[in-house]
């Protein structure tokens, strides 16, 4: 089959190669890949900016069809339509495991990063990882679920934002999109911030329904906060950009006893005055990937028609183009860009 592999641990070294069709354990199934999204952790690892281990085919956000199940496997059959986390395992004895939070262990094994991933014509998972596909939702809306589970994790079971909030989220990126997309659904009032450069995903957010939309250079996101909140400040701050500047406004924009949650992943540490933190008592938490519950809740929005998730998608390539695609990402021409195997 073909796969796309990153070689080594240097910048590039991708290349397209013919590879073995994975081997179907007896708890595993074989999966055709569908439609597979490209994230902005795969930039990273393509920039051999963040841990993984290569020689590793790229790729963890995809749906596709069950061709083949292991002798133990109970749940599924072939031609079943199906999803799958992308963070396989973890140690299964340290207390973050223990609590259902593997994605955080510290010997987490992820598909695309750790082992081979789904930039490829087939992947095999373990069968407690994946889940059905309702007939409602479409290949390419199920190949989002990935990012859509991380910011219901986010938006939900870290920051819990309910109706009557006023949510700043920095970034219109697919995080940021979908995390403010979430927020509306909890009932809250939203502005999103971004740059000049983002002016094509601010306006699709506005065409979302955002209730705000900024761009820093030109709007007074202050004003805006003092306006909306009485001089009080946003109740959440949901940072999706991995902007130093984003981080520091956010600490002063949130009101008293705020809450701040980071979804970005910042490319070298980032200062802020801490002083915010103690003197407003601030709750300033990290969230990273998924949780079983947040993929439930997710599945159960799109089956509901509740996320115009498809809107994001801006590009699709076949497999073979993936260098065209990487490129779009890397410009930040489109929003969310898929290929096809």
């Amino acid at each position: 089959m073909k796969a796309l592999v990153k070689t080594k641990r240097d910048v590039g070294c991708m290349e397209l190669l013919d590879v073995p069709i994975p081997h179907c354990g007896d708890d595993e199934v074989l999966i055709r890949i569908h439609v597979i999204g490209i994230c902005g952790s795969d930039l990273h690892i393509v920039n051999n900016a963040v841990p993984y281990n290569p020689p590793v085919i790229m790729g963890h956000e995809f749906s596709g069809e069950i061709v083949e199940t292991g002798s133990q496997v109970t749940r599924f059959k072939a031609g079943d339509r199906v999803v799958a986390e992308n963070v396989e395992s973890g140690c299964g004895e340290c207390e973050a495991c223990r609590t259902g939070h593997h994605c955080i262990c510290s010997t987490r094994n992820a598909k695309g990063i750790n082992s081979d991933g789904a930039m490829a014509e087939y992947i095999v998972c373990k069968e407690r990882n994946v889940f059905h596909l309702p007939d409602s939702i479409t290949y390419d809306q199920a190949a989002l679920m990935e990012p859509l589970t991380v910011c219901c994790h986010g938006v939900f079971e870290q920051s819990k934002v309910s109706a009557g909030d006023i949510v700043l989220v920095s970034g219109p990126g697919t995080i940021g999109l979908l995390a403010a997309l979430l927020a509306k659904i909890a009932g809250a009032t939203v502005i999103l911030t971004g740059l000049k450069a983002d002016e094509s995903r601010l306006k699709l957010a506005e065409d979302l329904g955002i209730d705000h939309v900024v761009i820093l250079e030109n709007d007074d996101v202050d004003s805006l906060v003092s306006e909306l909140t009485r001089d009080k400040g946003v109740d959440v701050v949901l940072e999706c950009s991995g902007a130093a500047p984003a981080l520091q406004n956010a600490v002063r924009l949130v009101k008293m006893r705020g809450t701040i949650t980071l979804f970005g992943l910042f490319g070298k540490e980032a200062a802020i005055n801490w002083n915010y933190v103690v003197t407003k008592e601030l709750e300033v938490r990290g969230t990273l990937s998924h949780t079983y519950t947040a993929w439930q809740r997710a599945i159960q929005l799109l089956e509901k028609h509740m996320i115009p998730i498809e809107k994001l998608i801006t590009h699709e390539f076949s497999l073979t183009n993936w260098e065209q695609a990487f490129k779009v990402v890397e410009s930040k021409e489109g929003i969310k860009v898929v290929l096809h195997p």
